[in-house]
């Protein structure tokens, strides 16, 4: 990707609702989806790239009418399974979209059926995605594809601090790359 100077490798991808986000340990595990539409690079995968050196995270968004942003963290990474792929963020660096990453810092990863979150219900049933969630989210980039504004609290492509938890996002792009 060239994206802000290139070199970056796109582990998580969102842009038309074909794959369905809503799924178990497992598939978060090797990863799923056409990286030519939507996908997920896999949690093992993410692990490895990612404990290879400092990683820099950008994520950018485009809105249903068609407006960009962006938010982008010093570093990123994932733990290993054996730590439920814990995140390790690094701090906010900038972007319009703003920070809705951080709460979710330090926290492991949860899937329908493989609960992590500290809250008394299962934040990724109820929100229909996989996630580093905390008090259940900020942020939930692999919630459902809904078409812009919707009803239901939270449980689509949502930053809260950028269209907030009633606004499901056209497409999304999570990326990394090394930094010195």
């Amino acid at each position: 990707m060239d994206t802000y100077g290139g070199g970056w490798i796109v582990f998580q991808k969102r842009s038309d609702g074909s794959v369905d986000f809503f799924r178990k340990w497992d598939a978060y595990k090797r990863g799923f989806g056409n990286q030519l539409s939507e996908f997920w690079l896999g949690n093992d995968n993410l692990h490895c790239l990612t404990s290879l050196g400092k990683n820099e995270l950008r994520i950018d968004f485009t809105d249903f009418d068609n407006k960009d942003s962006f938010a982008k963290y010093a570093s990123f990474q994932v733990a290993a399974e054996s730590n439920w792929y814990r995140l390790i963020l690094g701090a906010f660096t900038g972007g319009p979209a703003g920070d809705s990453l951080s709460q979710h810092n330090n926290m492991t990863f949860s899937t329908q059926e493989k609960r992590q979150d500290p809250k008394k219900f299962n934040c990724a049933e109820k929100y229909k995605g996989a996630w580093w969630y905390k008090d259940c989210h900020h942020s939930n980039l692999n919630g459902r594809y809904w078409l812009g504004e919707h009803k239901s609290r939270g449980d689509g492509i949502n930053w809260a601090s950028g269209k907030g938890i009633f606004y499901s996002y056209k497409r999304s792009e999570m990326k990394i790359r090394p930094v010195a």
